[in-house]
């Protein structure tokens, strides 16, 4: 049975995180023990690592560092399958122009706060929206695998990421102009909506971690 460590360092919805990877892998059969952790050992002895974040970015950063897990988090995301959700994919990238805060610099690129284009564009982006996936972006075809492309997701963001390269976005949405719904390289995926939230489209894409193999 694999192993899969929901990473607790004091930030995010981590129940739901888990309980949703708990589903999908009764669901669909694939034998996972799911943690919640706040142990370093238990993230580097994970086989699977989910990087969850909700809140501020200059918090969570914080957190991370404090909670002394920001070493076994990189050497997961160096090493084997990893998820990263909502804040915890912004945290990915180098810089959030939240509180000017740096990031852990795994992705070149800044993360930026929506400006509205007019008083219909409501900031936070929340609720239900389209995600469409990037063709031939190998990743994402593995990762959204049986999920139909304008399939719609959940989100609670006021800010987004913009990468330097092109390259490793997975899939996008629009909300005001088209934005990075994910982002996918080597072993790392992460997802700017909440798939926990987004009903059986979201479970298949936790579903697709478990399988997944880099």
């Amino acid at each position: 049975m694999q192993s899969l460590v929901v990473v607790d360092y004091g930030m995010g919805n981590l129940r739901s995180v888990a309980k949703a990877f708990e589903f999908a892998a009764r669901e669909w059969q694939v034998p996972t023990n799911v943690k919640i952790s706040a142990d370093a050992g238990d993230v580097r002895a994970a086989d699977r690592v989910v990087f969850p974040g909700q809140g501020a970015m200059p918090d969570c950063m914080r957190y991370l560092r404090e909670s002394g897990l920001e070493a076994a988090v990189r050497e997961a995301a160096a090493s084997k399958p990893f998820f990263g959700v909502c804040v915890g994919m912004q945290m990915l990238f180098d810089y959030s122009e939240e509180g000017d805060t740096p990031g852990l610099g795994l992705f070149g690129g800044a993360v930026r706060r929506f400006q509205p284009l007019d008083a219909t564009q409501k900031v936070p982006h929340m609720g239900w929206n389209e995600v469409s996936q990037v063709p031939d972006h190998g990743l994402a075809a593995r990762l959204f695998a049986e999920v139909g492309s304008g399939e719609r997701f959940y989100y609670v963001h006021s800010y987004y990421c913009d990468p330097v390269r092109p390259e490793v976005v997975a899939a996008t949405t629009d909300y005001g102009g088209r934005f990075t719904a994910a982002i996918g390289r080597d072993n790392i995926f992460a997802t700017q909506f909440h798939p926990e939230k987004s009903h059986r489209a979201g479970l298949m894409v936790y579903k697709n971690f478990l399988t997944f193999s880099p």
